[in-house]
C-alpha cells in the first residue's frame, strides 16, 4: 500500500495545527487565571537567541500553508505577521486550517517529484516534492510546534504530553 503525498502531508499538518489551537487555548486559561497580560505570553522564548512564541507559531503556520500551496501549484496566501495575542495566534491557525482543508487529494498528483524552490536571504534551497515534504516541511514545522508548546511549558501553562499528540489511535 502506497503513501500519497496529499496523505502524508495534510492529514498531519491539520491534526497538529488543531492540537496547537487547543494548547493555544489552555494558555489563553493560564493567562486568565494567572492575570497575565496575553502579550507576555506570546513574547515568551526558551532561550534569549530563540524566536518567541509568536514566530513559532507563525511560522508552523506559515510552513503548513506553503506546503499545500506549493505541492498543488497554486498560489500560497499571504498572511501578515500581525497578531499580537494569543487569541490572534489561535485566528492564524485556524485561517491555515481553513486554506488546508480546501486543499483535494487530487491536486497533490505528481507532487512528488514537482520542483520546489526556497529562497531566504542568505540561501536557496532546490527539492522535489517528495524530498521537500520529508527534509524541510515535515521536520520545520514539527520543530515549530514542539518549540511553541515548550515555551509554554516552561512558562508554566499546564500541558501533558496528550495535549501535543492529540487523539491518536482512534
Amino acid at each position: 500500500m502506497s503513501l500519497s503525498m496529499y496523505q502524508a502531508s495534510i492529514p498531519l499538518l491539520t491534526h497538529s495545527l488543531n492540537n496547537l489551537l487547543g494548547i493555544l487555548s489552555k494558555a489563553e486559561s493560564f493567562a486568565e487565571q494567572k492575570k497575565i497580560a496575553s502579550e507576555t505570553l506570546v513574547n515568551s522564548r526558551l532561550a534569549i537567541d530563540m524566536l518567541p512564541l509568536i514566530k513559532q507559531v507563525q511560522i508552523a503556520c506559515d510552513t503548513a500553508k506553503g506546503c499545500g500551496a506549493r505541492l498543488t501549484g497554486i498560489d500560497n496566501p499571504r498572511f501578515e505577521d500581525d497578531e499580537k495575542t494569543l487569541s490572534e495566534l489561535k485566528g492564524r491557525v485556524e485561517k491555515t486550517l481553513t486554506f488546508l482543508q480546501k486543499l483535494e487529494e487530487q491536486q497533490f498528483a505528481g507532487s512528488e517529484e514537482r520542483a520546489i524552490q526556497l529562497n531566504f536571504p542568505s540561501i536557496t534551497l532546490n527539492f522535489n516534492g517528495r524530498d521537500y515534504l520529508t527534509q524541510f516541511v515535515l521536520p520545520n514545522f514539527y520543530f515549530h510546534v514542539t518549540t511553541a508548546y515548550a515555551i509554554l511549558r516552561h512558562v508554566g501553562v499546564e500541558l501533558g504530553k496528550l495535549d501535543y499528540l492529540g487523539r491518536v489511535g482512534a
